[in-house]
């Protein structure tokens, strides 16, 4: 997998520089000049492009991104390696650049998903926390109603308020 992103690297990074160092205005067409020869020996320039069905080696064309048909089909055009048609070239990019977006969308959705639990677990921290402190506010409060109440009878105030019956 490692060796295929290096290798769509540099077919891109030629790619890149063919088309910024291929000028069609040249008086000699050199890619022409190989018409009779190799894959390999068309190839050896980056402004050249071979075509396996007419066995020709021509300039490439860097106004049109990807060789037009009349030209070349694609199954059949091979640029930078030989055993690499264009065809297979747009698959493989294609099926990359998906692979990358869902790898991302993925990331995207987990990181949110864990953000969620993680703030699912400081809820649920804090609701802990609020319970342990009504816990501790209940039991003083029910030991501050023990203490009024032994104050009251120790004093002899453990009758009813007389003036419970006004409320």
């Amino acid at each position: 997998m490692m060796g295929l992103r290096i290798l769509l690297a540099v077919l891109l990074f030629g790619f890149g520089l063919a088309s910024v160092f291929a000028d069609s205005s040249t008086p000699e067409n050199v890619c022409e000049l190989k018409n009779g020869t190799s894959c390999e020996e068309c190839l050896k320039n980056v402004t050249c492009l071979w075509c396996i069905t007419t066995k020709s080696c021509v300039t490439y064309p860097v106004r049109t991104i990807l060789p037009p048909h009349a030209l070349c089909p694609l199954n059949d055009a091979r640029w930078g390696l030989c055993w690499m048609n264009f065809q297979i070239l747009i698959i493989t990019l294609s099926v990359v650049g998906a692979i990358l977006i869902i790898a991302f969308l993925v990331c995207l959705f987990c990181c949110c998903k864990c953000e969620n639990i993680g703030s699912s677990r400081s809820e649920a921290k804090m609701q802990r926390q609020a319970n342990k402190l009504r816990t501790k506010q209940d039991e003083r409060r029910a030991e501050m109603k023990q203490r009024h109440q032994e104050i009251r009878q120790k004093y002899g105030l453990s009758g009813q308020n007389p003036y419970s019956r006004f409320s």
